[in-house]
């Protein structure tokens, strides 16, 4: 972050100071005090199980030059504010603004949303564009999802006058969410992916999902671009939201699109190629239309759609075609849990996408997995809860679980009572004898896996987050089979 004084610290979040008003902020903003360093400021934020508050004595004890808090906090240098996450917020729009008024509009923001593929689109992003500058803080992208009200924010304040492009991964689960991110860091390139029925529990229904993410599109900077899925109905709709001036950019498969897919194969490693088409409106040499190859090292086809995303944007940015291809093809996976593949010394593949799932992203995760394993490999699917899906969430589990039996999955392994739909579906649509197996928890889907699992097997694990399964991809991306272990 660039330096600031606890007075201008005070001056862009409406605080009220209780330090030296010249102590000055040099280092990281944290939320978490095990993270303090020399010059840090910390922020104090309350939550269901913590308070940030309890910890500010440790956070300056290890060097932290200033507090955001709600309350006075007695021998500590403090600046008061009513709620320290919105604070949080209005200082890392200080600071953008900040550095973009000197300096001619840099950094670049390109914003990121939708129900599927924000992470991998911003990894893509990151790869693509980095090799454009050089030097530290010359591109920020965000580690993981650090995209919501905190996450953004804490993105966004790690930005100096040497950032020339910040990737901002912008979530949602709430109308209104997106609006306000993009307040924090308005984009110069906005770009929607997907919309699906990820926190319907939450929007209530799909209708209002849309009309989120569409928030991305009147949050551009004057001028900027707004780059839609032209696949997606729902977000090809929102051309007639943009502002005037606002250039439209579109990617996808069908004709129309100004950056598409063509002549797309899969591979037997679930890995997909394709030739990227660009018209003359998205070319950057502006030499007519373009082709260029690009082979996919991401596991899934559903990928292509991530990367016509990132070609998009890159290509609007002043990257040419042949680099844009070069790079996409050399692009791997940089976040965890998500089609994370390993080959384990005894023959069986894991297929980790633990880290999030909604009814989208488990149904391409299952067709990976059976193209993955074909005619001659068993498929193993083990699944758990998705979470957030409201009332609609028992029909998107039994879905998964028919989807499961209509796509050939050998066996499938339901893990935890959230996701006991999924086994039901499979049972109703034809599964019979153990080709389903319901478990109630990780520990017990860990040891049927230990025990069953032989050379060949290519193993899915994917639920929420919040779910767990997690933990048993890492276990099975390094563990031998029980079987093994024990001869």
């Amino acid at each position: 972050m660039i330096e600031l004084t606890a007075a201008q610290v005070a001056a862009a979040t409406g605080g009220r100071l209780h330090a030296d008003p010249d102590v000055t902020v040099t280092g990281a903003v944290i939320i978490d005090s095990r993270e303090a360093g020399p010059g840090a400021l910390f922020v104090a934020l309350p939550g269901e199980r913590v308070d940030g508050h309890d910890f500010a004595a440790r956070a300056v004890a290890s060097g932290a030059a200033l507090v955001l808090a709600a309350r006075e906090l007695d021998g500590l240098p403090t600046v008061v504010v009513d709620d320290p996450q919105e604070a949080l917020g209005e200082l890392a729009r200080y600071v953008l603004a900040t550095v973009r008024d000197g300096g001619d509009g840099w950094p670049r923001v390109v914003g990121v949303t939708g129900s599927v593929g924000k992470t991998t689109t911003k990894d893509l992003l990151g790869q693509l564009l980095t090799p454009e500058v050089s030097g530290e803080d010359a591109i920020i992208v965000p580690t993981g999802s650090f995209n919501n009200e905190i996450g953004l924010p804490l993105t966004v304040l790690r930005v100096t006058r040497a950032t020339r492009y910040l990737v901002a991964e912008m979530g949602a689960d709430h109308i209104g969410n997106i609006a306000y991110l993009t307040r924090i860091a308005p984009p110069d390139v906005g770009v929607v992916l997907a919309v699906g029925v990820a926190h319907v529990g939450h929007f209530g229904s799909v209708e209002a999902i849309a009309k989120t993410k569409a928030e991305m599109v009147s949050g551009v900077v004057d001028g900027g671009t707004v780059v839609l899925n032209a696949d997606d109905l729902r977000v090809a709709a929102m051309a007639g939201q943009a502002a005037p001036g606002t250039t439209l950019q579109t990617f996808g498969t069908i004709p129309t699109a100004d950056v598409r897919a063509e002549d797309i194969s899969v591979d037997a490693t679930g890995r997909a190629a394709f030739t990227l088409r660009i018209a003359p409106s998205a070319a950057p040499s502006g030499n007519g239309e373009q082709r260029a190859d690009v082979a996919l090292q991401l596991v899934g086809p559903h990928h292509v759609s991530n990367a016509l995303a990132a070609a998009t944007v890159a290509l609007r940015l002043g990257v040419s075609l042949p680099d844009v291809a070069q790079r996409l093809t050399a692009a791997t996976a940089r976040s965890p849990h998500r089609m994370a593949v390993t080959e384990r010394p005894d023959g069986v593949t894991v297929i980790d996408d633990a880290y999030n799932a909604n009814p989208d992203s488990m149904k391409a995760a299952l067709r990976t997995l059976a193209v993955m394993a074909g005619r001659t490999r068993r498929s193993v699917a083990v699944l758990g809860e998705m979470r957030e899906l409201g009332d609609g969430a028992r029909a998107a589990h039994d879905e998964i679980g028919r989807l499961v039996v209509r796509l050939n999955i050998k066996q499938l392994v339901v893990v935890g009572d959230g996701a006991y739909h999924i086994h039901e579906g499979a049972m109703q649509e034809g599964s019979w004898g153990s080709e389903s197996i319901f478990v109630p928890d990780l520990d017990a889907a860990r040891a049927m896996l230990d025990e069953s699992l032989e050379p060949g097997d290519v193993v899915l694990v994917k639920s929420s987050l919040g779910s767990g399964l997690w933990e048993l991809g890492d276990h099975l991306s390094m563990a031998l089979t029980a079987k093994d272990n024990n001869k």
